[in-house]
């Protein structure tokens, strides 16, 4: 009697508001990655995972756009974001959202512990070594704050990067540091996250690297908007785009404006 196919994992890809709204690429290219590694990928229709309000202080409107999304994803096997901050707002706040509802706290934290950052994912649940991607090129690459702090997010995306036939990596200093953004931060303190980013930009630069990639597409539009109003020629992508070896769209922040600072 034959065997049974094993059941592919249908992971909920949580495309992020920034990604739908501004780099779509980053979307589709993490879509190649999951499927390519063997899971059935759905999109449910979604909303923000809730984490401006939640970081500005309005637990109410968290609590509902949280909902939204636990109530959407819930029948995926795994939730799947190519964002350290929006997985880590989903693994790590959902649950103190909730706490205390004897009915939402258990939901809350079975899909907080379903919930993870695309690359992580790929090397750390499914146990992806390489990608058969090409790319020619020095890139350097910037550890974002959430999915570096929050969700321990640093080896998984060198070990993948260094498969890349054609790829040289150079490290720049500092690049543990924050860029700068921190969502409502740079509007906050536009002053403050400028100097910030200028710094960011500086060792970027120092690294002489053709390509800077990071995980969070809020950092890379923060950095690429700096880079292309002082001039660079750096390009600036997600790093899923890199890994799917899909960098047919221009780089991120191409063509902006560099009148001011």
């Amino acid at each position: 009697m034959p065997v049974p196919p094993k059941r592919k994992p249908r992971v909920g890809l949580f495309v992020t508001c920034l990604v739908d709204l501004m780099r779509p690429s980053v979307g589709f290219a993490a879509a190649k990655l999951l499927e390519d590694a063997g899971c059935q990928v759905v999109v449910p229709a979604q909303t923000c995972c809730g984490q401006p309000a939640f970081n500005s202080g309005d637990r109410a409107t968290a609590k509902d756009l949280a909902l939204a999304v636990i109530d959407a994803f819930e029948e995926c096997d795994f939730v799947v974001a190519p964002s350290g901050s929006c997985a880590g707002t989903i693994a790590k706040h959902y649950p103190e959202l909730f706490a205390g509802d004897p009915n939402l706290a258990p939901r809350a934290h079975a899909f907080a512990a379903k919930t993870h950052e695309l690359v992580s994912f790929l090397t750390d649940v499914l146990f992806v070594t390489s990608v058969p991607a090409r790319f020619t090129g020095t890139v350097t690459y910037h550890d974002s704050c959430s999915g570096l702090r929050e969700l321990g997010v640093r080896d998984q995306p060198r070990k993948l990067l260094g498969s890349i036939d054609g790829l040289e990596l150079v490290e720049m200093k500092d690049a543990d540091v924050c860029c700068g953004f921190g969502g409502m931060f740079a509007v906050k303190y536009g002053e403050i996250s400028n100097a910030i980013v200028t710094a960011k930009t500086g060792e970027i630069a120092a690294t002489q690297a053709h390509t800077l990639l990071a995980g969070d597409l809020g950092c890379l539009m923060n950095m690429a908007g700096k880079l292309s109003r002082q001039g660079s020629g750096i390009e600036v992508r997600h790093v899923a785009e890199v890994l799917a070896g899909m960098t047919g769209e221009p780089p991120i922040g191409a063509g902006e404006g560099k009148a001011a600072p």
